[in-house]
């Protein structure tokens, strides 16, 4: 007999690909998400599907409005700019950890697994998104932090591995920049291995916001930004 989802499983799936939506641009600000409607294509009740739009309110994805019921919330370019900024920094801070504790043994195996996510760009396979989000699983497991783990899960939410995967260019840009970060932590170099880091996360956000931005993401948004300033980490 097959096993029983867990209780949240199901909220959490419908959490998960109502925010990826958000995050592409298939749903934009002020859309309404009706409980019946999206049960129905989504194949579930109305109760895990309550139960994810409540958890998206509370992440800032979604608003409870009166007798419009749950819409989309406003998402800018700053959201997904500074979503970036957190994920960099706390992902860079885990690869300068893991540097410092690192075995020979256990760069041997990054550097295989970073052989497979170069065979697999290669072949234009879509193996390279789960070989990347294992590489960084590894390193933040040897960085042994789990409240910064943690936080990096928050972040995440805002930056859709998934979606960011499938960009044009970008499974090239992750086998180079795992490149760095694996040379850098093979070099003992813990300032090397958080730099290489936080620079692929702002590669990732800028393809992923020109993505944003070619789906009329921010069409007439004010930027508030000094002319020619670039998203970056600073």
């Amino acid at each position: 007999m097959g096993d029983t989802p867990a209780a949240g499983s199901f909220s959490d799936e419908v959490a998960d690909r109502l925010r990826e939506r958000i995050m592409t641009g298939r749903l934009r600000a002020g859309d309404r998400l009706p409980l019946g409607r999206l049960a129905t294509e989504l194949g579930v009740s109305a109760t895990p599907v309550r139960e994810a739009l409540l958890a998206l309110r509370g992440e800032g994805f979604v608003e409870l409005e009166p007798r419009r019921g749950f819409t989309v919330a406003a998402l800018s370019r700053h959201d997904v700019e500074d979503a970036h900024r957190v994920q960099a920094g706390i992902a860079g801070e885990l690869a300068a950890r893991a540097t410092r504790r690192i075995t020979t043994a256990e760069i041997t195996d990054l550097a295989a697994l970073h052989d497979r996510m170069r065979s697999a760009a290669r072949g234009a396979s879509a193996e390279v998104g789960p070989l990347v989000r294992r590489f960084h699983d590894i390193v933040g497991e040897l960085a042994r932090s789990r409240k910064l783990l943690w936080f990096l899960g928050i972040a995440l939410r805002y930056t859709p591995g998934r979606v960011t995967a499938s960009l044009p260019g970008w499974p090239e840009m992750a086998v180079t920049d795992h490149h760095r970060i694996l040379q850098a932590m093979s070099d003992g170099a813990p300032a090397a291995a958080r730099a290489a880091t936080q620079r692929h996360v702002v590669h990732s956000g800028r393809l992923l916001i020109h993505h944003l931005e070619q789906r009329g993401m921010w069409i007439g948004e004010s930027e508030n930004r000094p002319p020619g300033e670039e998203f970056r980490i600073t």
